[in-house]
């Protein structure tokens, strides 16, 4: 039997949620990992692992020219089943919704080779948001052997859409698991733009707001809309300073720096490697996002977070009070950030919804279920499985 397991990983929210998973089974006496960047995004996997001394051990080269979702899938599905054949896995692990996890778990499916959905059962049941995740999740789904549920709302979702539940384990959102790695690290920023923004914090005693928005549904009049928010926000707030961090999409940096820069009080940053991420997160009186990520990472440190899309598939972030869902009206924004900047709300930290931090011990001994490696991963005591 072969004893690899090949964690896939594109985008940087992939690297760092297999990560934990890499450090987990590095330890295991039978199973070997080996992470293999889809080429999806150049660089930004590469920084997301190094904040945990690990890299890719493979690459899989990719040629893109038009930058469609039909070349990226079809690019890395060629690419994936070569390796598979090469290296015949004992699984491949696929995370989430992007286009890496839709080509990896079609290679490894039609290669016979069990798919393990790392972060399965999200939904917003709208195929048209988020696009194209939404369908790619649910395509994913029907295809996987198992479905590593972070919460048990996923799990629920998953037996609702007649998935058995023996392939169904609740294992946790390794992100916490990854957020609490580099925030014991505790590492100085290396943002010169975060540096700077901190000693202007503290010198005059302001507040930081964290903004990010990069959805694709977002682009166009929707993101002006948040954007104008943003910067009534400050403009209404003497002690806010709002870190932006810019997202790699011309068009999209085009919006944000044509609504915001000049403000002396927004803070145009480039992309943010992870700890950075977290140590702004950590001191951030209020998150204003898109992102699926920073709803799960932020009830970590108890920071409240404006959803500005119209739905959200993280629905535990908001039933456990840490989330609101305002869309991206701006006159509801603005209104929602009056009242938690005027109130100065701070939630419990340490209570996240999405995690204990022991997630990626659960992937583990999931794995050795599916595989038949006898249970010797860690914790499988703590192993949760419906039956």
């Amino acid at each position: 039997m072969s004893t690899e397991v090949l964690l896939l990983a594109g985008t940087r929210p992939e690297a760092l949620k297999v990560a934990p998973v890499a450090k987990a089974l590095s330890g295991h006496p039978l199973l070997r990992p080996m992470i293999v960047h889809s080429g999806q995004h150049v660089g930004m996997v590469e920084q997301a692992l190094s904040a945990f001394d690990l890299r890719p051990d493979a690459f899989v080269p990719l040629r893109r020219e038009i930058g469609s979702q039909a070349e990226l899938v079809a690019g890395v599905l060629r690419r994936l089943d070569e390796l598979i054949v090469r290296r015949r896995p004992a699984a491949v692990m696929v995370q989430g919704d992007t286009s890496t996890a839709l080509a990896g778990a079609l290679a490894a499916f039609w290669r016979g080779v069990p798919v393990a959905h790392l972060g399965a059962g999200l939904r917003t049941g709208d195929l048209a948001a988020p696009f194209p995740e939404e369908g790619n999740r649910q395509m994913v789904s029907r295809i996987a052997a198992l479905h590593l549920a972070p919460t048990e709302a996923a799990a629920r979702t998953l037996l609702a859409e007649a998935v058995p539940g023996k392939r169904i384990t609740i294992t946790g959102n390794t992100i916490v698991d990854a957020l609490e790695h580099i925030a014991a690290a505790e590492l100085p920023p290396r943002s010169k733009t975060l540096l700077d923004l901190e000693a202007r914090v503290h010198a005059g005693g302001g507040r930081i707001v964290l903004v990010t928005v990069h959805r694709r549904e977002s682009w166009g009049e929707p993101l002006d809309r948040v954007l104008a928010a943003v910067r009534s926000m400050v403009d209404r707030h003497p002690d806010i300073h709002v870190l932006l961090p810019a997202h790699p999409n011309p068009a999209v940096q085009a919006q944000v720096s044509g609504a915001l820069e000049g403000h002396d009080r927004v803070w145009l940053s480039e992309p943010l490697d992870y700890p950075d991420l977290i140590r702004a997160l950590r001191q951030a009186a209020l998150v204003v996002t898109d992102s699926g990520g920073l709803q799960e990472e932020a009830p970590s440190f108890g920071v409240p977070v404006l959803v500005v899309r119209d739905n959200t598939d993280r629905t535990e972030a908001v039933d456990a009070g840490y989330a609101w869902v305002v869309g991206t009206d701006d006159t509801r924004i603005v209104a929602e950030a009056d009242w938690l900047l005027g109130s100065h709300l701070r939630l419990p930290a340490g209570q996240n919804p999405f995690g204990d931090g022991q997630a990626s011990h659960r992937v583990v001994a999931a794995l050795d279920r599916l595989l038949g490696t006898g249970g010797v991963g860690a914790h499988a005591s703590e192993l949760v499985a419906l039956r």
